[in-house]
């Protein structure tokens, strides 16, 4: 088939470009190939009961599919230049923040009206993270939940699906340059398109990464972060998920001067597995309808690491992290912080008796057996200094689930257009390396398909 533009990969950056293409452009012939499942088909087999942890699907629903890694996550899209990219630096600071309050304004026509949009603007939550030594970040944040976002969603695709070719269960396996376009094998056989959209997410990072160096498209190494999953009791933030719903609060150890923050705070909800690439992970959701709040809040605890020479492969030493810590608890570990801090082990009996009821059925064990001295020594300073302005934090009974890591794709080398050197070929969303955040790369879409759409 001969298209205007094929996109790769069906997450945020992809719909949001497949939906401003088709709006801007709708005698475009436009394509989207995802290698996972429709929306309906996706769904995790954990059921909490019959099957408690991953069991290696071959297509992780939580990960791919319409949606991306995105579709069954909190649903909190960040309107802010401070965290979740830096999408900025190529494009503006101001056109980021359109373009961000443009994808929560289309959020809302497709089923995310009445949600809460929450903001740090003139808290004095700033204060008292200050006088604490922590740094609270400023943003806005429309929270959606994992349920409405299934909505917007579900309504989004009904909106694009019959002014768009999509192919799902379709992984595109290789992109080869032509004189006035490319080529893209997918499983379903050979396309042709004038302009390319690679948008593969995180899950795509070591196919994103092989294909730049079949193309000679230079990158660079990334960061990669790694951390725990925190859960207690919601009461204990209540003072800052009541007003902020997500803070993101960053803390500078005195130790070894590393930067902690605090990620994906789901307030009254539930920590969840996550597969990449057949390493099991944790993660974290929570759900706007009433009938599906926890008792409890969590949130991620994580230390950035950067390298430099002579070693590259950050995603490399988080996987092996992440491997050692499957290897000893058969997936996710959990700890409770009292164990952890009197140097033992916890156990099925202590988590049975534990006052925080786990919400993920996890491996009681040592998270000391499993993260660095330096990752774990900063992420024990960091719930000391969050206990200053959230009392509680700090109790024993508090459960680390481990371990939780963000893998970042290699940094895509692109222009301000967000095109590489090849004419007519553009990687947005986390695939770039570029962006980390769902309003980030649902931004990046729009901004790549509005620069197709004036070229032509």
């Amino acid at each position: 088939m001969k298209y205007d533009v094929i996109i790769v990969g069906a997450g945020p950056g992809g719909i949001f470009a497949a939906y401003e293409l088709t709006k801007l452009k709708p005698q475009f012939k436009v394509a989207v190939f995802e290698a996972g499942h429709s929306l309906e088909f996706r769904k995790c087999p954990i059921d909490g009961k019959k099957i408690k942890s991953c069991i290696s699907c071959k297509t992780c629903s939580i990960m791919s599919g319409f949606g991306g890694a995105g579709a069954f996550s909190d649903g909190k899209y960040n309107i802010t230049n401070d965290f979740g990219g830096t999408l900025h630096e190529f494009i503006g600071k101001k056109e980021a923040i359109e373009l961000m309050e443009y994808v929560d304004h289309i959020n809302m026509q497709y089923g995310g009206e009445g949600t809460r949009m929450y903001s740090t603007a003139g808290t004095h939550l700033k204060k008292l993270c200050l006088q604490n030594k922590l740094n609270l970040l400023e943003a806005k944040v429309r929270h959606l939940g994992t349920d409405k976002n299934y909505i917007v969603l579900k309504n989004f695709y009904e909106e694009i699906k019959d002014k768009a070719d999509f192919f799902f269960d379709c992984p595109v396996t290789d992109i080869k340059k032509q004189e006035h376009g490319f080529t893209v094998i997918a499983k379903n056989g050979e396309h042709t398109c004038t302009d390319c959209i690679i948008s593969v997410g995180r899950s795509g990072s070591s196919w994103m990464e092989s294909l730049c160096k079949k193309l000679n498209i230079p990158t660079k190494s990334n960061r990669v972060d790694i951390g725990v999953r925190v859960e207690l009791p919601a009461e204990i933030f209540s003072t800052l998920t009541d007003e902020l719903y997500e803070s993101k609060i960053v803390y500078r150890t005195e130790k070894f001067e590393d930067n902690v923050r605090t990620f994906c705070m789901n307030p009254n909800g539930i920590v969840v597995n996550e597969n990449t690439n057949g390493i099991v992970t944790v993660n974290g959701h929570s759900f706007e309808d009433p009938a599906k709040k926890t008792r409890n809040t969590n949130f991620a605890l994580l230390v950035a690491k950067h390298f430099s020479e002579p070693f590259k492969d950050s995603n490399g030493y988080a996987e092996s992290i992440a491997r050692l810590s499957n290897m000893l608890g058969g997936g996710v570990i959990v700890q409770r912080f009292g164990d952890l801090i009197r140097g033992r082990r916890s156990t099925e009996k202590r988590i049975e008796e534990n006052v925080t009821v786990p919400t993920l059925s996890a491996t009681p064990g040592d998270l000391s057996l499993v993260l660095p001295k330096r990752i774990l020594d900063g992420i024990i300073e960091m719930i000391y200094a969050l206990d200053k302005i959230a009392p509680g934090t700090a109790n024993d009974d508090t459960l680390l689930y481990g371990v939780e890591v963000k893998f970042y794709n290699m940094q895509v080398e692109i222009d301000k257009n967000l095109q590489t050197k090849l004419k007519g070929l553009y990687v947005i969303g986390d695939g770039s390396g570029v962006t980390h955040s769902l309003s980030h790369a649902s931004a990046s879409g729009v901004f790549v398909a509005r620069k197709i759409a004036e070229d032509e």
